[in-house]
């Protein structure tokens, strides 16, 4: 004979286990778009020319000299710009020349202007130490970058060619 309780735990249980009368299924999607690849190109060597032993030479952010780096992205997107730049310049029998960057030597052009002497909007004299988020150009993704910097050789510099790599990385930063 079955008890009361064990008849109720039974149906109890039954109602638990049950399948539901009513059921429903959704199917979602994900979707994603991969941002046009971002590139840094060194259009133009930053330039001194010849210099003198002992005799500082400075080459300004608006010359022909000047270095001009060239950023392609997804237009409208922000970039992250990091410089690493060098504090000397290798030479003939590992000499050094030292070579400095100010905290206003680089000017980052948003506009079409590929010309360091005519900059056109965007971040003017700005440290290449600290560069703030750029947002690059709406119609093609493009900016230019115009960097100057100060060489000082000793005055008993050895003579010969001396160079340097600057290293430019962008990243995209998600906004």
């Amino acid at each position: 004979m079955v008890s009361k309780a064990a008849i109720i735990a039974a149906a109890a249980a039954g109602m638990l286990w049950s399948p539901a009368a009513a059921q429903d299924v959704a199917v979602g999607t994900v979707s994603a778009t991969v941002l046009a690849t971002l590139t840094v190109t060194s259009t133009s060597a930053l330039a001194f020319g010849n210099v003198y032993q002992g005799v500082a030479k400075t080459v300004a952010k608006n010359t022909a000299e000047a270095g001009i780096f060239t950023i392609d992205g997804q237009p409208t997107a922000q970039i992250t710009i990091y410089m690493q730049m060098p504090e000397y310049l290798q030479g003939p029998s590992n000499d050094r020349m030292v070579i400095a960057f100010g905290t206003q030597d680089i000017n980052v052009d948003t506009t079409a202007n590929a010309n360091p002497a005519t900059p056109g909007a965007g971040y003017q004299n700005q440290s290449p130490y600290n560069l703030p988020t750029v947002t690059l150009r709406d119609s093609d993704g493009t900016v230019h970058m115009f960097l100057g910097g100060k060489v000082i050789p000793s005055v008993n510099q050895t003579a010969g060619a001396y160079s340097a790599d600057i290293v430019v990385t962008v990243a995209y930063n998600g906004t």
